[in-house]
């Protein structure tokens, strides 16, 4: 299926999209759409026969745990909702803990690199297999970026995915980013990589911007292309031709006109592919009928769990850095867990930065520290504002009861309602309080 040039909706740019040429597809993340509310721009895309492919962030699919039925259901339902003819998700783990290790679940906020080796693939492969059968469409996985490795892997990702492929017959997006990403900080060859591949299952792939910092690659997604993601693309493009390639864009939107132009920069590159044939080894056709696999034994899951959780309590609630991994990268990767997990709390909850000011990321910072994520962003808003009023914050007597009526307003057995008859009522009790 040919899906042509295309970029990721998102509400801030909807209105820009609209108006772009030659926009032959769009990508939506799946957990940030209601199948009952399709937002009138994307409905109006949809009806001039824009292709719309939600693609998911959360399923965690190369996590220990089997895939939840509920989110299982929740991303068919958005496939069915928007016509689409396939659905993406990551290879990655986002959570941890739980009944395989006996301990309490863990959120990481973010997706997190899958260890490369045989126990992991096994997992993976069997969660993938769970995840077509419930899906009304056919399923594409996407590389991650990372900013550290595992020790102790057995296969290169090329190597990963090309089994991954071939034991389950799922497609490939391939984010040409994350192979830079990839390559600066864990040193790995993007060509390398593409060599390995199974091109012909690829489904798409991704080109995003990203931001160099003390030899730190970050995967923004907040920052122009660049010359050398462009250079991977232009490498897979002299292996394949790919059905869709996808410009994708999360924060500090530019213009109209800039968007414009990196999604030219993306068709020249395209265009100038020679798509020659791929490598005797990278011939799978896509889709391809699975190798039927016995069910992974329960021991290896709880191997993979236990590695998992030690990784991301380490990342998230302070305790040591297992063996064998970098200690100054996973400082750095728990730092931008907290910069993350604050800023898509300030999201979900802008109030909370309005009442705290330039005290908030500060006070979520120290909150943050050793209080993993449970219950997801809004249930961490709520237990921010607990934290802060237990210990008697903010210092300035009007915030603090601001934020007390806020966070009662939430917290209860009947959250505030989004009826703007409601908000104008929350805004004038606010007022009286002091605001």
């Amino acid at each position: 299926m040919r899906l042509g040039t295309g970029i990721g909706w998102r509400p801030e740019i909807a209105e820009d999209i609209a108006r772009l040429p030659g926009i032959d597809w769009v990508e939506v993340v799946a957990e940030n759409i209601c199948p009952d509310h399709v937002p009138d721009a994307l409905r109006r895309l949809r009806e001039r026969g824009t292709t719309v492919v939600p693609h998911g962030v959360s399923l965690g699919l190369g996590g220990a745990q089997r895939p939840a039925p509920d989110r299982l259901r929740a991303l068919a339902e958005r496939a069915e909702a928007l016509g689409s003819p396939l659905v993406t998700e990551h290879i990655a783990f986002v959570r941890a803990g739980g009944p395989l290790t006996a301990t309490p679940a863990i959120e990481a906020g973010h997706l997190l690199p899958v260890p490369r080796t045989r126990d992991a693939l096994d997992v993976l492969c069997e969660n993938v297999r769970i995840a077509q059968d419930a899906l009304p469409v056919p399923l594409a996985v996407e590389n991650i970026a990372a900013l550290f490795s595992w020790p102790g892997e057995e296969m290169t990702e090329g190597q990963f995915l090309a089994e991954l492929v071939e034991r389950t017959g799922v497609r490939l997006l391939i984010d040409v980013a994350n192979l830079h990403t990839n390559h600066v900080n864990r040193g790995e060859d993007p060509a390398k990589a593409l060599d390995e591949l199974p091109t012909s299952a690829i489904a798409y792939v991704h080109v995003a911007g990203g931001v160099e910092k003390d030899g730190v690659w970050h995967d923004s997604h907040a920052h122009p292309v660049t010359q050398p993601v462009l250079d991977v693309l232009a490498e897979l493009c002299a292996r394949t031709a790919p059905p869709g390639v996808l410009l994708e864009r999360d924060e500090d939107f530019p213009a109209a006109g800039e968007l414009a132009a990196e999604l030219d920069a993306i068709r020249a590159v395209t265009a100038a592919g020679t798509a020659e044939a791929a490598p005797a080894g990278a011939r799978a056709p896509a889709g391809a009928p699975a190798v039927p696999g016995a069910p992974v034994p329960h021991t290896v899951r709880e191997r993979l769990a236990l590695a998992q959780t030690a990784l991301l309590s380490a990342l998230v609630a302070g305790t040591p850095v297992p063996e064998g991994f970098d200690r100054r990268r996973l400082r750095v990767q728990s730092t931008a867990l907290t910069a993350k997990r604050a800023s898509v709390v300030a999201k979900v909850a802008p109030e909370l930065p309005e009442i705290l000011g330039s005290g908030y990321r500060p006070a979520f910072a120290r909150y943050a520290d050793c209080r993993p994520m449970t219950g997801g962003y809004r249930r961490d808003a709520l237990s921010f504002a607990e934290h802060l009023l237990v210990d008697g914050r903010p210092d300035d007597p009007a915030a603090r009861r601001r934020l007390t009526l806020w966070w009662r307003e939430r917290s209860g057995p009947a959250p505030l309602a989004a009826h703007p008859a409601a908000q104008l009522a929350r805004r004038f009790r606010l007022a009286l309080s002091g605001r």
